[in-house]
């Protein structure tokens, strides 16, 4: 099992589970759900208090990552398998994304 902090504008909003039959979970922070204030960090992942589930990487994230020979040079450098899309974003998305969500393991903070 793998797990993740999503940050929106960096602040803790939610976390991102791989387990390890390869399926996702998705869970907003009770805090982050209960001030209204706080947008959902994306229209396909609605501010809910039940976790979303998935048996692939939710199409928000799998966005994120690139595609063709970018993905290529990232997962040559990196040594990351072209099919772990999860290690890849964890890679990819911990600083410099377009939009406002960064992803860092859990044990990062």
């Amino acid at each position: 099992m793998r797990k993740v902090d999503i940050l929106f504008k960096g602040e803790k909003a939610a976390t991102l589970e791989q387990h390890d039959d390869g399926s996702f979970t998705f869970a907003y922070l009770e805090s982050w759900l209960s001030d209204p204030t706080r947008p959902a960090i994306s229209l396909t992942l609605p501010k809910n208090k039940s976790p979303f589930y998935s048996t692939y990487l939710f199409p928000f994230f799998y966005n994120m990552l690139p595609e063709g020979s970018n993905k290529q040079v990232a997962c040559k450098l990196n040594k990351i398998d072209k099919d772990d899309h999860l290690g890849l974003l964890i890679t990819i998305a911990k600083f410099d994304t377009i939009g406002a969500v960064t992803i860092l393991k859990s044990e990062e903070k």
